[in-house]
């Protein structure tokens, strides 16, 4: 919404500036052209009357706790714009009144009158420079905002892009790590498999022979289990090394 009412501001600035610069010609055109110009201020004094519409019924839509800045430049903008309506009555008086005294035959154009145009016509410019300064200025920050928008823009989305490959390189590793974790696993339990079965070879024979015999002595009970006990060992070994593998790729 606000970027609708500064639009309408920076249209509502050069348009008045025109007029006032019209204004200030009126005195100084011959006839034909006088009456061509007073009928165009007419005409743009009715559309700047349309952008102050405009602007009011944008300023009725902002919320009342943000509304105050806009109020009161919008009753600056309608100051201004009685100053533009009495200074073209002005205008207007005094090109009726030459032209009554040109059908008279006298000019009516007295020294005091003059500077008096003078006058006008210089408070007129000023008006004119300061509002075009004001709408420059608007528009140089509208610029500024907008281009800081895009910078802001362009750096998010360079974010977003290393975020991206970042998960690429991440997906890749743990995929990896995946395959080379499932392998060892496989490997290690054909290598426990394999021992397990060598032990059971060697050993089924001679438990099942001292059972038979009754030869199930001590030492003997005490060698097989330490022969047992050094197998546990080893699958624990081997799942420790798995395990720390792990950690360290994670």
């Amino acid at each position: 919404m606000s970027s609708d009412f500064e639009g309408y501001e920076q249209d509502f600035a050069v348009l008045t500036a025109e007029i006032t610069g019209k204004i200030a010609r009126v005195p100084r055109l011959p006839p034909d052209e006088k009456k061509q110009m007073v009928a165009n201020v007419e005409k743009q004094l009715e559309e700047a009357k349309e952008l102050l519409e405009q602007m009011d019924l944008e300023v009725r839509e902002i919320p009342p706790q943000s509304r105050g800045m806009y109020s009161n430049r919008m009753r600056s903008y309608k100051q201004e714009m009685g100053k533009l309506e009495t200074d073209f009555k002005r205008s207007r008086i005094a090109y009726s009144d030459e032209v009554r005294n040109e059908l008279l035959g006298d000019d009516g154009n007295s020294s005091e009158n003059q500077r008096a145009h003078l006058l006008d016509n210089t408070e007129r410019l000023e008006r004119s420079s300061r509002r075009l300064e004001a709408g420059y200025q608007i528009a140089v920050e509208t610029e500024q905002i907008g281009q800081e928008m895009l910078e802001n823009l362009s750096h998010d989305r360079e974010k977003i892009q290393r975020a991206r490959e970042r998960l690429r390189e991440t997906d890749a590793n743990l995929g990896k790590s995946s395959r080379v974790l499932t392998g060892m696993l496989r490997r290690e339990e054909k290598k426990l498999s394999r021992n397990r079965e060598t032990v059971m070879h060697n050993h089924t024979g001679e438990w099942q022979q001292l059972l038979k015999f009754g030869h199930f002595s001590f030492q003997s009970f005490c060698m097989h289990f330490c022969m047992y006990f050094v197998y546990v060992i080893e699958i624990i070994q081997h799942i420790l090394y798995i395990l720390l593998f792990a950690l360290r790729v994670y």
